[in-house]
């Protein structure tokens, strides 16, 4: 059951229209601090990507090490799907 529920989440934020709308809607699914913390999330992703090392990332974004290894790991270990929405939102 809930692999469904998770299938609908998908489809739901894949329906969205726009930015606007996928704001909107992230807006009412989370609190400011979720919201806050997956776009936290992101930037360490970026700055991972680029290059800086994580101990730097964590001082600029005031994050747990815990939080940019976890975003490491899936960068060097995962499927790639970080760095393709990356060079994706970068015009490559």
């Amino acid at each position: 059951m809930e692999d469904d529920w998770k299938k609908e989440l998908i489809k739901l934020i894949a329906s969205t229209r726009g930015s606007k709308e996928t704001e909107a809607l992230l807006q009412a699914l989370l609190t400011p601090a979720e919201y806050a913390e997956l776009a936290k999330r992101w930037q360490i992703v970026k700055q991972l990507i680029r290059g800086v090392p994580q101990r730097k990332v964590r001082d600029k974004l005031k994050a747990s090490i815990a939080t940019v290894t976890r975003g490491s790991r899936e960068l060097k270990y995962g499927n790639g799907v970080f760095q393709k929405f990356y060079k994706r939102l970068q015009g490559r």
